[in-house]
């Protein structure tokens, strides 16, 4: 686990349980956030060797109604205002975020075609604009969602 030193990744839920495992609180149900939102790095989100070749504020996409508090050996790496803790770091290669750095444009357009009804009770009229809301922040948060991944697996 994160806490022993090894290499995690825990993406939304798994944030959740890596943090949870780690201390601190969660939340359920709470400011619930759906699509392309802005993420915002931390100082010590600028300066982690995987998150800080971000841009300070950037588009991910997220689907989450859970939420965390940071744990107490974390590094707080990155936050909006829906949700205080974005992403985390425990020890050298223990990474997690809140958000879905890995569902990419193709992904998000599966999940539309898969659970339509649950998307637009999540967020009403979503898949209305999905065209129109991959176009203006789709592209640029595949490219964020992969220099990520690239980041952490060059990183273990």
């Amino acid at each position: 686990t994160a806490v022993s030193g090894k290499a995690t990744l825990g993406i939304c839920l798994g944030a959740q349980a890596m943090a949870r495992g780690a201390g601190a609180e969660n939340t359920l149900g709470s400011h619930p956030e759906f699509g392309w939102c802005q993420i915002a790095l931390t100082d010590q989100g600028r300066a982690d060797p995987v998150l800080g070749l971000l841009p300070p504020q950037f588009p991910i996409f997220e689907w989450h109604s859970d939420h965390f508090t940071l744990p107490p050996e974390a590094v707080h790496l990155a936050t909006n205002p829906s949700a205080q803790v974005q992403s985390y770091r425990i020890g050298r290669a223990g990474y997690a975020t809140q958000f879905h750095f890995e569902a990419s444009r193709a992904v998000v357009a599966d999940w539309v075609r898969r659970f339509p009804d649950l998307i637009e009770q999540q967020s009403p009229g979503f898949t209305a604009t999905l065209i129109a809301e991959a176009e203006a922040k789709g592209r640029a948060a595949d490219a964020h969602g992969l220099a990520i991944a690239r980041a952490w697996v060059a990183l273990i």
